[in-house]
């Protein structure tokens, strides 16, 4: 198979969320299945200072290999700004025509490179041009390709959809008759990722729970009658990780490797947790740790809201993430209130993400919304116990151990209220007491597999069966 990705981030090049993740790791895991791939990205300032070698390719790309996929890397002034998407006043102003000019140059890099992949694979409203650009005959020039190529759009957030004024529509080169209800017209206005979803030969979002949700009125945000149009050719895959990154047996970030045949040195990355942020040290204290970002969406109000009950459990909470002003403001007064007890920052800080995984005992993921979710996933691999809302990709992962002692491997609330919250955490804090039946439960999460490995499968699989269509 031959798969061109085009995504506006990647890891190790440019990231802000679980997109550069997926981006990052699922083109390498696929290439690794001997398919062949090549990813398409914005050449961003983040790119210039993320230390990869690069090399022009011709007066739009420059080119850098990572992982056995080669990976262009489109030029244009707006890409060198501080954000990739906007600043602390907001999205860029010319965010439609920046990511507008990523798709036509990746639609015409194809024909620079005489290449006819199998599956163009777009990811989220930035890329989501393409499928119209790839049916649209106007794109099309003598001799480009044999045949069109596929394409698979992937949903990771129904939340961010692209909508613009309909007076910025020639921005992206469609002609008006474009701006209609079979094409990007959406309540009067653009609508990049309801275009995208109709003219996309198939698509997918990151979760099977995910998928089913945002066919609904609660959670498809507008444009779940448009998927409803789309089923027989809409589904879900579950996302990965990337164990080369996250893997408490070689991760340089923490204190003391582990595994799960030797867990004794978790608790000496918990000590080292401890004593970095000021907390009382105590090897039996139960650790609670939240790695995200402060947003409503993630649960973070009621987080705020349990705190002075959790510590009056005898309980510590390590809290890291940017978000809402008022939501860090409202942390920094938490762990004023209580010193010793919370720990708060706001600073981007791979190494102290990486030592609350290590060092903490359960993991906080209250999510309203989760298209998939790594935190949980991260969690499992070092031993920390989830504690979730039974949303999207939590549901698909986290089985709550009450339910169902066996196979459980996290706590799950059903109810999206801090009471329920707070529950959850104390059925997690009782369980911990018994120290025999806590360390069954880390050395049967750690071996829960999540690995891209099984993810590029079954994306293999779909690629196949959208080229057979």
């Amino acid at each position: 198979m031959k798969i061109v990705f085009c995504a506006s981030e990647a890891v190790p090049f440019a990231k802000t969320g679980g997109l550069a993740d997926v981006c990052g790791a699922l083109p390498q895991a696929l290439t690794e299945l001997d398919a062949e791939v090549i990813l398409v990205m914005p050449r961003y300032q983040a790119v210039v200072s993320s230390g990869v070698m690069t090399k022009p390719f011709n007066l739009d790309f420059d080119v850098a290999t990572v992982g056995g996929v080669h990976v262009y890397l489109l030029k244009d002034p707006s890409y060198l700004r501080s954000g990739l998407y906007g600043d602390r006043f907001g999205d860029y102003p010319d965010n439609l025509r920046r990511f507008s000019k990523l798709c036509a140059k990746t639609v015409e890099l194809l024909g620079n490179l005489q290449l006819t992949p199998d599956v163009v694979h777009c990811h989220d409203w930035q890329t989501a041009l393409i499928p119209i650009y790839l049916k649209d005959p106007r794109t099309k020039k003598p001799g480009f390709w044999k045949k069109r190529p596929r394409t698979l759009l992937t949903i990771h957030n129904m939340a961010y959809q692209g909508v613009f004024p309909k007076e910025e529509l020639p921005k992206t080169g469609l002609g008006w008759d474009y701006f209609s209800l079979p094409g990007v017209e959406f309540y009067g206005k653009i609508n990049i990722l309801k275009g995208g979803i109709t003219f996309a030969d198939h698509i997918n979002t990151v979760s099977p729970t995910y998928a089913a949700e945002i066919q609904t009125v609660e959670a498809g945000c507008g444009l779940e009658g448009v998927l409803g149009q789309r089923t027989a050719h809409f589904c879900g895959i579950l996302n990965g990780i990337d164990y080369r990154i996250w893997n408490p047996q070689a991760d340089a970030y923490i204190a003391k490797n582990y595994s799960a045949q030797d867990l004794s040195a978790k608790k000496d990355n918990k000590r080292v947790l401890q004593e970095a942020c000021g907390l009382t040290v105590g090897e039996r204290t139960p650790v609670l740790g939240f790695v995200g970002r402060l947003v409503a969406l993630k649960g973070v109000d009621l987080i705020l809201q349990a705190l002075p009950k959790i510590c009056a459990k005898g309980a510590q909470v390590v809290l890291l993430g940017q978000g809402d002003s008022s939501m860090e403001d409202a942390m920094v007064d938490m762990a004023g209130r209580f010193p010793g007890c919370v720990f708060y920052s706001s600073a981007f800080d791979d190494h102290l993400a990486h030592q609350i995984y290590a060092g903490s005992d359960i993991f906080l993921m209250p999510s309203r919304f989760e298209p998939c979710g790594i935190g949980q996933m991260i969690g499992f691999k070092y031993a920390t116990v989830p504690v979730v809302f039974r949303t999207g990709g939590l549901v698909d992962t986290v089985r709550d151990w009450d339910e169902d002692p066996v196979n459980g491997n996290g706590f799950v609330f059903l109810r999206y209220a801090a009471g329920d919250l707070l529950d959850a955490v104390e059925r997690a804090l009782r369980l911990y007491e018994n120290e025999v039946k806590w360390t069954d439960l880390m050395h049967s999460v750690m071996k829960l597999n999540f690995s891209w490995k099984e993810s590029a499968r079954r994306y293999l699989e779909l690629y196949r069966r959208i080229v057979a269509k």
